[in-house]
C-alpha cells in the first residue's frame, strides 16, 4: 500500500506493507483522508531542522535520550534516535472508508461499513488502516467521504466549543478563521451565540461572514478589542475560541483584552505562552485547555483498549463529539462547501503538502484520495499487500537466516547492531512488524528479502532459520509457539510467557513425543553471557560450599499506566533476568521462595515493582534478590555482591568486578556490557551443532518463567 511519510521536511509517498486487524480494532480501506493544514505542516518543518535544534525545542525528548544512554549507553541512544529520523514518521489522524476487517472482541461494527476515523499515529495517510474501536464512527447514510473525511478536524472544533460553554444569545469570538474556526463559527451560530471571527487573512474572513459572523475583524489593521468591547455593548464577549497557530503571545494577549469580567478563553490551537498577569488578574478571567476530541483522549485504556466511559457520567466523549459532527454535516447544520479546496490522488501527496506550504492564499481543507473499493469483492483487500519485496536474491547458505519479528527500539538499538556485526554467523533475511513502513526501513537497510506485516509470511518461508521476536509481552508465548510449530528456531526476548497457561503450552510442545525434531528455543536472559559472568563463574565453579548471594537492581520509576505493568508486570517482564543469573551461577534447580512487597501508603508507587526475595537452592544456596522503583536514577541500576570459602566478589552495573581473598580478572568496560552480543555467538553455536547443548537448558527458562508468576501472584 502508499503510506505518506514525513522524512527530512518533505512527505513522500511510499510502498509499505499494509496493517493486519489487531484485537480490538477494525481494518479500513481508507477512502479519502483528510490533511490538517496546521498540525500537519508544522510536524513537516520540523522534520527539517537539525538534531540541535530539535533538542532546543523538545527538552522532554532529550531527558527521554540522556536517560536511554545512563542505561544503555551511548552507541544504542544514539543508534534509535538515527534509526527514528531514517523511519520517517506517519502523518494524518482524521479519514473515511470503508471496513474490511474486525478484530478479535469487535462487535458495534460489520464488514462493508462505511466509517470514519480519527487518530495521531493510526488514522494516517494510507491506502489501509487499522484502528482502535473507540477511534472509528459509522458515516450517517447520505454522507460522502469527502465531508465525512474531517471527523478528527469537526471533534477538535467540538470540543472547544463545548469547553467555551456559551448560551443562547451571549458574545463568543473565534479568533482564527482557518478550518477549526470556521467550523466551530458554525457550531455557535447554530446554538444561538452572535459570533463574531478574527483573522489576518481576509479572503477566508469573508468565508466566516457568508458562513454567519456578525462581524469580522482582521487584526492586522482592525482595533479588535476595541471593537469586541463595543460590539458585547461594553462589557466584552462572554467567550474566545482560540483557533490560531502563532508562535507570539500577544494575539491571545489580546484575547484575554476582549473578554468582560469572569470571562473565557479557550485554547484549541497553538500560542506563545507569555502570559500577562495584567491581562488576566483583575478581570478574573478562566483560561481553558481544550484537549483535542474531548474525553477519552490520551487515555490509553479509552483509545487503546476499547474501554468506554459511562453514558450518564461523561456525555460527550470523542467518539461522540465524532458521531455529532457528523450528524451536523448530514442534516446541513454545518456547510464545508466551501472549505474543501483540492483533492488530490495519493500518489500526488508530495504536491498535496506542497501546496499548503505556499505563504498566501492556503487552502483550508485538501484531501487526498485513495478510490472506493469494489463492495461486492471487499475480502480482497483484507490480505492485500502485506508483503513487500525487497531483494530478490538475499540468501546466504552459510549462515543463519534470521527473520526479525516486532522493531522496537531494543531491537533497533541492540540486536539490529550486534546481528551486523556477526554477518560471518547471521543474515537478516526478512522483518516483521505491525507497523509496516518500520518493517520496510529495516529490511531495505539490511538488504533483506522481504517485510511485512503478516506472522504467516515468515512462518511459511522455508529459508528462514531462525525467528527473532522482539515485540511486546503479552504475544511472545503465541509467537513462539507458533514458529516452533512450523519448525522454526526461535530466538525471544525475555520473558517467553506471561502467564502459566501460556507457560504450560510451550512446555507440552517438548514433551509431546509424537514431535520428532523440536526447534531450539532461547530466552534473551542476557546477563549470564556477558563477560562479567563468565568471569564470576570460572571461580564459583571451584566453590566447596554454597553461594550466598545478594544482588540489587534500581529499576527506576516508570509511570503505573505504562504497558509494562500489565500481564505480570515487571517481576515477569524485567526481574526475570535475574532469576536466570542466579541459577546459571549456582547450577542447581530453586527449592524454596519466599518474597516481600513494599507496602506504600498512596498511589504513587507499586508494591508490584518493589520487591524483596530470597531463592533458596537444592545445594544449599541461597540468593537475595532486591528489586525495586523507587531508588534514585542517579543511583547505579544493578549491583551483586558473591560470598562463598570466604572470597567476595563484586560487580556493579556490568562495567566493573573486583575480587576480595581471590585473584580474578578484573574487569572495567565504560558501558553495561550486559552479554547481548555473546547470547548471539553463544545460540550461533547451538544451531550450527558446534554445542550440542542449549544456550539455557529448558527446565531453567521454565523454572525461571515460573518463578516470575509466583512473585507476581499468579500461580
Amino acid at each position: 500500500m502508499i503510506q505518506a511519510l514525513v522524512k527530512k521536511g518533505k512527505v513522500l509517498g511510499e510502498e509499505v506493507p499494509a496493517p493486519v486487524v489487531s484485537k480490538g480494532s477494525v481494518l479500513i480501506k481508507v477512502v479519502t483522508s483528510c490533511i490538517s493544514a496546521g498540525t500537519e505542516i508544522s510536524a513537516v518543518k520540523a522534520s527539517d531542522k537539525s538534531l540541535i535544534k530539535r533538542a532546543l525545542e523538545q527538552p522532554e525528548k532529550v531527558r527521554k535520550v540522556i536517560n536511554m544512554v545512563k542505561s544503555d549507553g551511548v552507541a544504542i541512544a544514539y543508534k534509535n534516535v538515527i534509526g527514528e529520523l531514517e523511519t520517517g514518521r506517519p502523518t494524518g489522524y482524521s479519514l473515511s472508508g470503508v471496513v474490511i476487517g474486525l478484530g478479535e472482541g469487535v462487535t458495534a461494527f460489520e464488514i462493508g461499513d462505511k466509517v470514519a476515523a480519527a487518530g495521531g499515529g493510526v488514522a494516517n495517510h494510507a491506502e489501509y488502516v487499522d484502528v482502535p474501536v473507540n477511534l472509528v464512527v459509522k458515516i450517517p447514510e447520505g454522507l460522502d467521504y469527502i465531508l465525512a473525511s474531517s471527523v478528527a478536524l469537526g471533534a477538535i472544533a467540538m470540543q472547544g466549543v463545548r469547553r467555551a460553554d456559551l448560551k443562547l444569545g451571549e458574545f463568543g469570538v473565534v479568533f482564527g478563521a482557518g478550518l477549526l474556526g470556521l467550523i466551530s463559527l458554525q457550531m455557535l451560530k447554530n446554538s444561538g451565540v452572535r459570533v463574531a471571527a478574527i483573522d489576518i487573512d481576509d479572503i477566508r474572513l469573508n468565508i466566516a461572514k457568508e458562513l454567519g459572523a456578525e462581524i469580522i475583524l482582521n487584526s492586522l489593521r482592525d482595533d479588535s478589542v476595541k471593537t469586541i468591547i463595543t460590539w458585547s455593548n461594553g462589557f466584552g464577549a462572554d467567550a474566545i475560541i482560540f483557533t490560531a497557530a502563532t508562535e507570539s503571545s500577544e494575539p491571545l494577549s489580546r484575547a484575554f483584552q476582549m473578554c468582560r469580567r469572569k470571562g473565557r478563553v479557550v485554547l484549541v490551537g497553538t500560542s506563545g505562552m507569555d502570559i500577562k498577569r495584567t491581562d488576566i488578574y483583575a478581570k478574573e478571567l478562566d483560561f481553558l485547555i481544550s484537549t483535542s476530541y474531548g474525553p477519552g483522549r490520551y487515555d490509553k485504556k479509552y483509545e487503546e483498549k476499547g474501554y468506554d466511559y459511562p453514558y450518564s457520567y461523561v456525555r460527550w466523549t470523542e467518539q461522540r463529539n465524532m458521531a455529532e459532527y457528523l450528524r451536523l454535516i448530514q442534516s446541513g447544520s454545518l456547510n464545508l462547501d466551501r472549505l474543501v479546496h483540492n483533492v488530490y490522488a495519493i500518489d500526488r501527496v508530495t504536491e498535496a503538502f506542497n501546496q499548503l506550504k505556499i505563504p498566501t492564499n492556503k487552502p483550508l481543507m485538501v484531501i487526498l484520495d485513495y478510490g472506493q473499493p469494489d463492495y461486492e469483492k471487499l475480502e480482497i483487500y483484507k490480505n492485500h499487500n502485506r508483503k513487500i519485496v525487497v531483494n530478490e536474491n538475499p540468501i546466504k547458505k552459510d549462515v543463519i537466516n534470521i527473520a526479525l519479528v516486532g522493531v522496537g527500539n531494543f531491537a533497533m538499538g541492540m540486536h539490529l547492531p550486534n546481528i551486523r556485526k556477526l554477518t560471518n554467523k547471521y543474515k537478516l533475511y526478512a522483518v516483521m512488524d505491525k507497523i509496516g513502513h518500520k518493517a520496510k526501513t529495516i529490511a531495505s537497510q539490511y538488504d533483506c528479502a522481504f517485510a511485512t506485516s503478516n506472522y504467516d509470511d515468515i512462518l511459511n518461508d522455508e529459508n528462514i532459520d531462525l525467528v527473532f521476536i522482539c515485540t511486546r509481552h503479552d504475544s511472545h508465548a503465541e509467537l513462539t509457539l507458533k514458529a516452533l510449530k512450523a519448525g522454526k528456531h526461535v530466538f525471544v526476548e525475555k520473558p517467553l510467557a506471561t502467564n502459566p497457561e501460556e507457560l504450560g503450552k510451550i512446555q507440552q510442545f517438548y514433551d509431546d513425543k509424537n514431535i520428532d525434531m523440536k526447534p531450539v528455543l532461547m530466552v534473551g536472559f542476557n546477563r549470564r553471557f556477558s563477560k562479567y559472568a563468565a568471569e564470576i563463574k570460572k571461580h564459583t565453579d571451584k566453590r566447596i560450599n554454597p553461594l550466598l548471594i545478594h544482588y540489587r537492581m534500581n529499576a527506576g520509576f516508570i509511570p503505573l499506566d505504562h504497558w509494562v505493568h500489565e500481564n505480570g508486570g515487571r517481576m515477569v517482564g524485567e526481574a526475570c533476568h535475574i532469576i536466570d543469573l542466579m541459577t546459571f551461577f549456582i547450577g542447581v534447580p530453586i527449592k524454596r521462595i519466599s518474597y516481600e512487597s513494599l507496602t506504600p501508603q498512596n498511589e504513587a508507587i507499586s508494591k508490584s515493582d518493589n520487591k524483596s526475595f530470597i531463592l533458596k537452592y537444592r545445594d544449599g544456596s541461597i540468593a537475595t534478590i532486591e528489586y525495586f522503583a523507587v531508588g534514585s536514577k542517579q543511583f547505579p541500576k544493578e549491583y551483586m555482591e558473591i560470598h562463598f570459602d570466604e572470597k567476595t566478589i563484586v560487580m556493579e552495573d556490568y562495567n566493573s568486578l573486583k575480587g576480595y581473598g581471590l585473584k580474578l580478572k578484573e574487569l572495567i568496560t565504560p558501558s553495561s556490557a550486559k552479554g547481548q552480543y555473546q547470547e548471539l555467538e553463544r545460540l550461533h553455536d547451538t544451531l550450527t551443532g558446534e554445542k550440542t547443548e542449549w544456550p539455557i537448558e529448558l527446565w531453567d527458562m521454565i523454572q525461571t518463567t515460573s518463578v516470575t508468576f509466583l512473585l507476581s501472584g499468579q500461580n
